[in-house]
């Protein structure tokens, strides 16, 4: 796999008008482009299809699926049918979303668990109810959570960076890792709304397969050449 092709960029957009630019502008540079709720919704399917048009970077669905094994069954059926490389879903049903899964891995759709959002903290975590040891050590929430992906049939999960190597030692060098969060040295701001945040090459270190960089591409007065110091952090770490 190419440096490039392990960096996703989210097009957090309300329209494809808003997005089409960073498509445009991205598509040699960046591996994955993802997809998020609000353009999905804004746009539909067809959205899936204009990107295919515009590039030939991977696509990256995340939904975030949460429901019963059922309804998700059928989404996913769907979903598979796109021809998208990842999709999210929440593994709280464990391995009753085998068959679920199934259906979107063998057509050649990866799903991946979620397993903490990263802008979540130990705060949000007591407001949940959460026991005092998942709370004290965030860590062992995730990575539990990890486990669970991986015996629902999840070729890998999302995951903070910072508990990206306890993961991997867990479930092995097969399981795939992608890391949203990520704020290289040059972009970290006071207003952030992420908490757990680690760099591109911290990320890598710690055995992340893909990092997710949206803010500081976006916002970057040049986006290519942003895209394209977060890739050499990735070259230099791997």
């Amino acid at each position: 796999m190419r440096d490039k092709d392990r960096l996703i960029f989210p097009l957090d957009f309300p329209s494809w008008k808003e997005a089409s630019t960073y498509v445009r502008l991205l598509a040699g540079t960046v591996g994955v482009f993802k997809i998020g709720l609000e353009l999905f919704i804004a746009e539909g399917p067809s959205i899936l299809k204009k990107i295919k048009e515009e590039t030939e970077a991977g696509i990256f669905l995340d939904l975030k699926l949460h429901d019963i094994p059922e309804t998700v069954k059928r989404a996913l059926s769907v979903i598979s049918g796109y021809g998208v490389d990842f999709v999210t879903i929440h593994c709280d049903a464990g391995r009753r979303l085998a068959g679920a899964i199934s259906i979107a891995t063998g057509a050649g759709t990866k799903v991946l668990g979620v397993t903490l959002l990263t802008s979540i903290g130990r705060d949000d975590l007591a407001v949940q109810g959460l026991a005092g040891e998942f709370i004290d050590d965030v860590s062992r929430l995730v990575v539990q959570r990890a486990m669970v992906a991986g015996e629902a049939g999840c070729s890998g999960v999302i995951s903070s960076g910072q508990e990206v190597k306890a993961i991997r030692e867990r479930l092995g060098r097969d399981f795939l890792i992608v890391t949203p969060g990520i704020r290289p040295a040059w972009s970290v701001t006071s207003d952030d709304d992420q908490r757990r945040i680690v760099t591109p090459r911290e990320a890598i270190l710690n055995g992340a397969d893909y990092i997710v960089v949206g803010r500081p591409i976006r916002t970057a007065k040049d986006p290519i050449e942003a895209a394209r110091r977060i890739i050499e952090e990735i070259k230099q770490a791997s």
